[in-house]
């Protein structure tokens, strides 16, 4: 079923409430970072590319890559990665395969219709779907469009290395977890899962995560 879900941080404040009610890690972590949040961009392209540029390197290198990206490219939209050379986006320091991702991502949205999605109209998975039917597009990514681009409140990427890492870190003593470990302590979280994962991601990293 489909359900009118507009992006919003009203639940927030609610939720930093909840977790530190439900859990007492969270308890002892979101206090320090109360003045920090996710904050939408607006712009569901240039999330995504965020997205795809950020994939499996840290948090910081994925920053650098992105500085020089939008130093190259004259305004981040589809029609000007479309035109953008290969080279000069090798440059910048996306591998070739990134750029083919996000070329393609380009092309879904000056080409296919995708620019026009009701993203508030489907729910999380139904977006999810839709996203990873695009080449260089997996469930993380999608995850980080829910979480970065629609707000959406109780998101878990399980796939996120900083997330299990800082789940070992704060719940394990250090111990490698299992997604199915990191499952059930998240399992406190719901149905503010997102705002867990945030608080979490903050507790390793002084860099806030932004798509």
């Amino acid at each position: 079923m489909k359900q009118d879900i507009e992006p919003s941080d009203d639940y927030w404040d609610d939720a930093c409430h909840c977790l530190i009610q439900q859990d007492r890690i969270l308890k002892k972590i979101i206090p320090k970072f109360r003045d920090t949040g996710v904050v939408s961009r607006g712009d569901p392209f240039l999330t995504l590319a965020r997205s795809i540029i950020g994939q499996q390197i840290s948090v910081a290198a994925a920053q650098a890559v992105w500085n020089r990206f939008v130093l190259t490219v004259p305004k981040v939209t589809p029609k000007h990665v479309l035109v953008a050379e290969p080279e000069i986006l090798r440059g910048a320091g996306l591998s070739y395969r990134k750029i083919e991702y996000v070329k393609d991502l380009a092309n879904h949205f000056q080409n296919h219709g995708l620019a026009k999605t009701k993203w508030h109209q489907l729910d999380d998975e139904q977006i999810i779907q839709e996203l990873t039917a695009i080449r260089g597009i997996g469930r993380w990514t999608a995850e980080m469009f829910l979480i970065f681009n629609l707000k959406r409140p109780d998101v878990l990427p399980l796939d996120d290395i900083g997330l299990l890492r800082a789940i070992s870190i704060n719940y394990f003593s250090g111990e490698k977890v299992t997604r199915a470990e990191a499952r059930e302590v998240a399992a406190n979280w719901a149905p503010y899962r997102t705002v867990a994962t945030w608080y979490l991601w903050r507790s390793i990293d002084p860099i806030p995560v932004d798509y």
